[in-house]
Protein backbone atom coordinates (compact mmCIF):
# COMPACT_ATOMS: atom_id res chain seq x y z
CA UNK A 1 0.00 0.00 0.00
CA UNK A 2 1.27 3.05 -0.94
CA UNK A 3 1.04 7.15 -1.55
CA UNK A 4 0.83 5.86 -5.42
CA UNK A 5 -2.28 4.15 -5.05
CA UNK A 6 -4.11 6.03 -3.19
CA UNK A 7 -3.62 8.88 -6.17
CA UNK A 8 -4.97 5.89 -8.43
CA UNK A 9 -8.26 5.99 -6.86
CA UNK A 10 -8.44 9.90 -6.78
CA UNK A 11 -7.57 10.26 -10.24
CA UNK A 12 -9.90 7.83 -11.62
CA UNK A 13 -12.52 10.61 -9.20
CA UNK A 14 -11.56 13.45 -10.95
CA UNK A 15 -14.05 15.58 -13.12
CA UNK A 16 -12.36 18.84 -15.02
CA UNK A 17 -15.61 20.93 -14.20
CA UNK A 18 -15.41 20.44 -10.53
CA UNK A 19 -12.11 21.03 -10.67
CA UNK A 20 -12.96 24.67 -11.88
CA UNK A 21 -15.12 25.14 -9.40
CA UNK A 22 -12.95 24.15 -6.33
CA UNK A 23 -10.60 26.75 -7.59
CA UNK A 24 -12.61 29.80 -7.63
CA UNK A 25 -14.23 28.56 -4.38
CA UNK A 26 -10.55 28.22 -2.85
CA UNK A 27 -9.62 31.25 -4.38
CA UNK A 28 -6.21 29.76 -5.93
CA UNK A 29 -5.88 32.89 -8.51
CA UNK A 30 -2.96 35.24 -8.40
CA UNK A 31 -2.51 37.14 -4.93
CA UNK A 32 -4.93 35.05 -3.38
CA UNK A 33 -4.98 33.33 -0.28
CA UNK A 34 -5.08 29.74 -2.26
CA UNK A 35 -2.48 31.02 -5.11
CA UNK A 36 -0.92 28.21 -6.46
CA UNK A 37 -3.19 26.02 -5.39
CA UNK A 38 -4.32 22.74 -7.95
CA UNK A 39 -7.51 20.79 -8.04
CA UNK A 40 -8.83 17.67 -9.97
CA UNK A 41 -12.35 18.28 -9.03
CA UNK A 42 -13.08 15.78 -5.96
CA UNK A 43 -16.12 16.33 -3.37
CA UNK A 44 -14.89 15.92 0.15
CA UNK A 45 -17.19 13.05 0.87
CA UNK A 46 -15.92 10.76 -2.21
CA UNK A 47 -11.96 11.87 -0.87
CA UNK A 48 -13.10 10.69 2.97
CA UNK A 49 -14.34 6.87 1.24
CA UNK A 50 -10.97 7.01 -0.60
CA UNK A 51 -9.58 8.02 3.08
CA UNK A 52 -11.05 4.95 4.71
CA UNK A 53 -10.04 2.47 2.31
CA UNK A 54 -6.32 3.85 3.07
CA UNK A 55 -6.93 4.41 6.70
CA UNK A 56 -3.67 1.74 7.62
CA UNK A 57 -1.48 3.39 5.16
CA UNK A 58 2.40 3.88 6.62
CA UNK A 59 3.06 7.29 8.01
CA UNK A 60 5.84 7.76 5.83
CA UNK A 61 3.79 7.00 2.70
CA UNK A 62 0.45 9.40 4.00
CA UNK A 63 3.68 12.23 4.33
CA UNK A 64 4.52 11.86 0.85
CA UNK A 65 0.90 12.26 -0.09
CA UNK A 66 1.10 15.07 2.16
CA UNK A 67 3.54 16.43 -0.05
CA UNK A 68 1.69 16.65 -3.10
CA UNK A 69 0.72 19.42 -5.66
CA UNK A 70 -2.55 18.44 -5.64
CA UNK A 71 -5.18 19.36 -3.23
CA UNK A 72 -7.14 16.27 -2.97
CA UNK A 73 -4.42 14.27 -2.19
CA UNK A 74 -3.23 16.47 0.51
CA UNK A 75 -7.15 16.61 2.32
CA UNK A 76 -6.66 12.46 2.22
CA UNK A 77 -3.44 12.70 3.42
CA UNK A 78 -4.80 14.74 6.79
CA UNK A 79 -8.16 12.71 7.04
CA UNK A 80 -6.02 9.70 6.98
CA UNK A 81 -3.80 11.10 9.93
CA UNK A 82 -6.50 12.55 11.71
CA UNK A 83 -8.02 8.43 11.56
CA UNK A 84 -4.75 6.89 12.58
CA UNK A 85 -4.41 9.56 15.57
CA UNK A 86 -7.85 8.35 16.92
CA UNK A 87 -6.94 4.96 17.87
CA UNK A 88 -3.09 5.62 18.51
CA UNK A 89 -1.28 4.92 21.27
CA UNK A 90 0.63 7.81 22.83
CA UNK A 91 3.85 7.36 20.94
CA UNK A 92 2.46 7.12 17.67
CA UNK A 93 0.24 10.29 18.45
CA UNK A 94 2.96 12.28 19.11
CA UNK A 95 4.74 10.98 15.88
CA UNK A 96 1.99 12.17 14.27
CA UNK A 97 1.43 15.40 16.01
CA UNK A 98 5.64 15.73 15.07
CA UNK A 99 4.76 15.05 11.58
CA UNK A 100 2.13 17.24 11.14
CA UNK A 101 3.92 20.22 12.57
CA UNK A 102 6.75 19.46 10.45
CA UNK A 103 4.72 19.55 7.44
CA UNK A 104 2.32 22.35 8.11
CA UNK A 105 3.51 23.99 4.81
CA UNK A 106 1.45 22.16 3.30
CA UNK A 107 -1.32 22.24 5.43
CA UNK A 108 -2.21 25.43 3.02
CA UNK A 109 -5.94 26.20 2.76
CA UNK A 110 -8.40 26.61 5.03
CA UNK A 111 -10.37 23.68 4.76
CA UNK A 112 -7.17 21.44 5.34
CA UNK A 113 -6.69 23.53 8.75
CA UNK A 114 -10.13 22.59 9.74
CA UNK A 115 -10.12 19.10 9.26
CA UNK A 116 -7.21 18.46 10.81
CA UNK A 117 -5.72 20.84 13.42
CA UNK A 118 -8.07 19.80 16.46
CA UNK A 119 -7.37 16.13 16.29
CA UNK A 120 -3.81 16.47 15.40
CA UNK A 121 -2.73 19.78 17.42
CA UNK A 122 -5.34 19.69 19.81
CA UNK A 123 -6.46 16.53 21.07
CA UNK A 124 -2.76 15.69 21.30
CA UNK A 125 -2.18 18.97 23.45
CA UNK A 126 -4.74 18.16 26.00
CA UNK A 127 -2.73 17.25 28.86
CA UNK A 128 0.28 19.50 27.78
CA UNK A 129 1.70 22.67 26.85
CA UNK A 130 -0.24 24.90 25.74
CA UNK A 131 3.15 26.63 24.50
CA UNK A 132 2.97 25.34 20.41
CA UNK A 133 -0.22 26.92 20.24
CA UNK A 134 1.37 30.44 20.70
CA UNK A 135 3.83 30.18 18.90
CA UNK A 136 1.88 29.18 15.98
CA UNK A 137 -0.31 32.20 16.53
CA UNK A 138 2.90 34.98 16.05
CA UNK A 139 3.76 32.41 12.95
CA UNK A 140 4.12 34.92 9.70
CA UNK A 141 2.56 32.07 8.14
CA UNK A 142 -1.64 32.34 8.17
CA UNK A 143 -2.00 28.82 7.78
CA UNK A 144 0.08 28.33 10.93
CA UNK A 145 -1.81 30.98 12.74
CA UNK A 146 -5.39 29.38 11.72
CA UNK A 147 -3.99 25.84 13.09
CA UNK A 148 -3.52 27.89 16.35
CA UNK A 149 -7.21 28.87 16.54
CA UNK A 150 -8.77 25.81 15.14
CA UNK A 151 -6.81 23.74 17.39
CA UNK A 152 -8.35 25.16 20.61
CA UNK A 153 -11.71 23.88 19.03
CA UNK A 154 -10.83 20.53 20.67
CA UNK A 155 -10.61 22.30 24.59
CA UNK A 156 -14.01 24.13 23.65
CA UNK A 157 -15.20 21.03 23.67
CA UNK A 158 -14.19 19.81 26.70
CA UNK A 159 -15.09 22.87 28.34
CA UNK A 160 -12.04 24.95 28.58
CA UNK A 161 -11.93 28.13 27.32
CA UNK A 162 -8.92 30.08 28.34
CA UNK A 163 -6.55 29.34 25.25
CA UNK A 164 -9.37 30.47 23.02
CA UNK A 165 -9.89 33.58 24.36
CA UNK A 166 -6.06 33.90 25.12
CA UNK A 167 -5.09 33.17 21.64
CA UNK A 168 -8.44 35.17 20.19
CA UNK A 169 -6.56 38.39 21.83
CA UNK A 170 -3.45 37.50 20.20
CA UNK A 171 -4.85 38.06 16.82
CA UNK A 172 -7.29 40.55 17.24
CA UNK A 173 -4.95 42.74 15.18
CA UNK A 174 -4.67 39.87 12.52
CA UNK A 175 -4.36 41.67 8.87
CA UNK A 176 -6.28 38.51 7.29
CA UNK A 177 -10.00 37.93 6.55
CA UNK A 178 -9.85 34.19 7.05
CA UNK A 179 -8.60 34.45 10.19
CA UNK A 180 -11.36 37.02 11.13
CA UNK A 181 -13.77 34.41 10.54
CA UNK A 182 -11.67 31.42 12.18
CA UNK A 183 -11.69 33.88 15.53
CA UNK A 184 -15.42 34.97 15.18
CA UNK A 185 -15.98 30.91 15.18
CA UNK A 186 -14.22 29.95 17.85
CA UNK A 187 -15.50 33.09 19.66
CA UNK A 188 -19.20 31.82 18.58
CA UNK A 189 -18.18 28.45 20.08
CA UNK A 190 -17.06 29.48 23.50
CA UNK A 191 -20.36 31.57 23.74
CA UNK A 192 -22.51 28.87 23.05
CA UNK A 193 -21.07 27.14 26.42
CA UNK A 194 -20.82 29.98 28.15
CA UNK A 195 -22.68 32.87 27.09
CA UNK A 196 -21.74 35.27 30.03
CA UNK A 197 -18.19 34.67 29.36
CA UNK A 198 -18.00 35.59 25.46
CA UNK A 199 -19.97 38.68 26.31
CA UNK A 200 -17.46 39.81 28.64
CA UNK A 201 -15.05 39.08 26.21
CA UNK A 202 -16.68 41.33 23.86
CA UNK A 203 -16.99 43.86 26.37
CA UNK A 204 -13.50 44.36 26.69
CA UNK A 205 -12.46 43.79 22.78
CA UNK A 206 -15.60 44.88 20.51
CA UNK A 207 -14.50 48.47 20.01
CA UNK A 208 -11.03 47.18 18.24
CA UNK A 209 -12.33 43.55 16.81
CA UNK A 210 -12.60 43.59 13.29
CA UNK A 211 -16.36 43.62 12.22
CA UNK A 212 -15.90 40.12 10.56
CA UNK A 213 -14.78 38.58 13.72
CA UNK A 214 -17.68 40.22 15.75
CA UNK A 215 -19.79 39.77 13.43
CA UNK A 216 -19.00 36.06 13.49
CA UNK A 217 -18.95 35.61 17.04
CA UNK A 218 -21.91 37.29 17.57
CA UNK A 219 -24.28 35.14 15.07
CA UNK A 220 -26.44 33.46 17.69
CA UNK A 221 -27.08 36.50 19.42
CA UNK A 222 -30.50 37.64 19.87
CA UNK A 223 -30.83 40.32 17.22
CA UNK A 224 -31.48 43.13 19.40
CA UNK A 225 -28.13 41.94 21.52
CA UNK A 226 -26.64 42.29 18.51
CA UNK A 227 -27.40 45.18 17.31
CA UNK A 228 -26.22 46.34 20.81
CA UNK A 229 -22.73 44.69 19.86
CA UNK A 230 -22.64 46.60 16.99
CA UNK A 231 -23.07 49.44 17.45
CA UNK A 232 -19.62 49.39 19.68
CA UNK A 233 -21.05 52.18 21.93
Amino acid sequence: MTFEDVQTRLRGLANPADAAFLAGYFKTGQGQYGQGDLFIGIRVPEIRKIAKEFKDLPLRQVERLLHSKIHEDRLAALIILVSQADKADIATRKTIYDLYLANSIFVNNWDLVDVSAPALVGAYLTDKSRRPLYRLARSERLWDRRISILATAHFIRLGEFADTLKIAEMLLGDREDLMHKAVGWMLREVGKRDAALLEEFLGQHRRIMPRTMLRYAIERFPEAKRKMFLRRD
